[in-house]
């Protein structure tokens, strides 16, 4: 008598069905008030300015739209051709590319000094005295950096002064009114590159340094080695992030220098500034689209360098 066995039947497996959240309109509300200030600060006077660009719109004409004509890539064409917009923007490569090292290296020194605790005092007293000047208003500032170097009654030249030696016109030069402007704000900002770079030494692991110690390696090597390449994140948001503002810096020569003397710390968005307090606002709104699609550009190529490294 043959015996037939039957094979226990497979259960089927469930199905993953993404389901879909339900009450969307919940995360719709929470959001919305984010678009809405996108849409309005942001998006808008951008697309406002792109549009204008294209214009002769000047301040005149903002009663009668009518009167407006499109120039094309007239604004553009000129930009090229302006003494002074390409002086504003010597002026700004020269700040980026000088400030923007100066202030990561005088934050990276600080972290570490910092993270290693080579002072008795806590450490939350350097953090907070560094970081001070970070949140502190521009203005105020550059009010105060003024004060400090009036050739005539400020601290500085006095010192100089006393020991002998007659202080510059700081402000009023134009081989040291620019590097007046790099070196405050290299101290304005980076008390904000120390704190971000101090997180990220505090998250390294100990047992990296024990192993680099085991194979002989010195201070140095140490970090070389180590503590530099397991900064390469926070290095590259301090980079991308300093230099996104600084490009855009205008608050510390407008109120030290007006943008003088003869241009030599006129920026670029101070450049633009000025052409909107003109009333030029095609060749303004031109400007600025400009700047905008450099910083961008700017952007994407560190942040393409930095995941290649």
């Amino acid at each position: 008598m043959a015996v037939t066995l039957e094979r226990p039947a497979l259960k089927e497996k469930p199905s993953l069905k993404i389901r879909k959240p339900r009450n969307s309109w919940v995360a719709w509300i929470f959001v919305l008030p984010f678009v809405i200030v996108f849409v309005v600060f942001w998006a808008g006077p951008l697309l406002a300015g792109l549009g204008m660009s294209f214009t002769d719109m000047r301040s005149t004409d903002v009663r009668d739209p009518l009167a407006v004509d499109v120039v094309g890539v007239e604004n553009y064409l000129r930009l090229f051709t302006d003494d002074l917009m390409r002086k504003a923007a010597l002026n700004t490569l020269i700040f980026v590319v000088t400030t923007l090292p100066l202030t990561i290296a005088l934050g990276l020194a600080a972290a570490v000094a910092l993270n290693s605790g080579i002072s008795r005092l806590p450490a939350a007293f350097f953090r907070l005295g560094y970081y001070t000047p970070y949140i502190t208003s521009i203005i105020g500032i550059a009010v105060a950096w003024r004060f400090l170097l009036d050739p005539d009654a400020g601290p500085v030249n006095q010192f100089l002064a006393w020991i002998g030696i007659d202080g510059p016109a700081w402000l009023s030069d134009e081989r040291t009114a620019l590097p007046v402007i790099i070196v405050m704000t290299a101290w304005r900002s980076f008390g904000f590159d120390m704190v971000v770079l101090l997180a990220a030494l505090q998250g390294i692991p100990k047992e990296l340094y024990e192993a680099a110690d085991i194979d002989g390696a010195g201070r140095w090597q140490r970090f070389r080695s180590v503590t530099v390449p397991m900064l390469k994140p926070a290095l590259l948001f301090c980079t991308v992030y300093s230099s996104i503002g600084f490009a855009q810096f205008m608050e510390e020569p407008l109120v030290m220098t007006r943008g003088g003397p003869a241009g030599a710390t006129t920026s670029a968005s101070l450049a633009i500034y000025n052409q909107f307090g003109a009333g030029a606002y095609g060749y303004a709104g031109a400007a600025a689209t400009v700047l905008f699609t450099v910083i961008v550009a700017l952007a994407l190529l560190q942040f393409r360098i930095g995941r290649r490294s």
